[in-house]
């Protein structure tokens, strides 16, 4: 299992963990290092490619630049792709702290779930730290919308997320999926669902330059009336459960763990991003827990530089 950790501390890797595949979108090979970091440190983006001059990149909303069917983080023309399904993993595990090499734009898809990550996590192990966790505790209700999508944060005492989604294809239709989110529920009940897409949008995203990696082995693939993968849905719910995976994996890029309740219907990574900023732009709607100082605080609530220029086209 992930090993030593505490929820009271911060915590990081005992070792280095390395996984390799293809970018979903890019269709490049990418290898990527999770390496341990000192406290304090966050999460944070190392492009190590031949050619120089790449900045890190913390994984912090503030930094996300597009959510364009996947969440990118980027500064300084330094960016990395598709980093959600990583995040949620870090996140469900309690990693604060870690530095990912990675020698390409894109996180590998591996098979469209956190599974991978999940064992990379298993196999290094997680250590605390000797310093204090703080988190976002969420205080009075804050609401986006963006079209027909709604999300929502609200006071809950610990991490909880209820999602729903609603689309017109009769193999996804409307789902729901609720649960409080620990390192337990994550690992049965969301990391394995995969990210999905429809048939039919398939020509329209080559001609986008987009989903160039994407197949039967890393992606559910939906037709008109059936599931085109021939091994079938893990989950009779898995397109719910796989958008609860994005969800928590959008949410790990606050600067620290929130407790409160997020809700959304018909959302995806734009959605997420929106309702993160609209919490932390409001400091009466959250306040930090733990022993954090005023200058933490200021670092998580930096929402000044977010631009709404992330908004863009969603998909699954």
């Amino acid at each position: 299992m992930a090993g030593e950790r505490s929820s009271g501390t911060q915590n990081t890797l005992r070792r280095s963990a390395t996984v390799s595949g293809i970018g979903v979108h890019s269709g490049r090979p990418a290898s990527l290092t999770i390496h341990p970091a000192e406290a304090g440190s966050g999460i944070c983006f190392q492009r190590v490619s031949g050619d120089d001059g790449h900045d890190p990149v913390r994984a912090h909303y503030t930094n996300v630049s597009a959510t364009d069917f996947c969440t990118v983080v980027g500064i300084n023309g330094s960016s990395v792709a598709t980093i959600e399904h990583l995040m949620a993993t870090l996140s469900a595990l309690d990693v604060d702290n870690a530095t990912i090499e990675i020698d390409g734009p894109e996180v590998p898809v591996m098979d469209g779930s956190a599974g991978a990550f999940l064992e990379a996590l298993d196999e290094a192990g997680i250590a605390a730290l000797d310093a204090p966790r703080s988190f976002i505790k969420v205080l009075r209700p804050i609401s986006v919308r963006f079209g027909e999508a709604v999300a929502e944060f609200r006071p809950y005492d610990g991490m909880r997320i209820e999602i729903e989604i609603d689309f017109d294809n009769p193999m996804v239709g409307r789902q729901q999926f609720a649960a409080d989110i620990d390192g337990a529920v994550f690992r049965r009940e969301i990391a394995r669902a995969r990210t999905f897409g429809f048939l039919a949008d398939v020509e329209q995203l080559w001609e986008r330059g987009l989903a160039l990696g994407a197949s039967l082995d890393n992606a559910v693939v939906i037709g008109a009336d059936r599931i085109v993968n021939p091994e079938g849905l893990r989950f009779i719910d898995e397109c719910v459960r796989h958008k609860a995976l994005d969800a928590v994996g959008d949410l790990a890029l606050a600067g620290a763990p929130i407790r409160g309740l997020y809700r959304s219907y018909r959302g995806g990574h734009k959605l997420n991003v929106m309702a993160l900023a609209a919490l932390l732009a409001d400091q009466s709607a959250w306040a930090l827990g733990g022993d954090a100082d005023a200058g933490e605080r200021h670092e998580i609530a930096g929402h000044e530089a977010w631009e709404t220029a992330v908004i863009g086209p969603e998909a699954a």
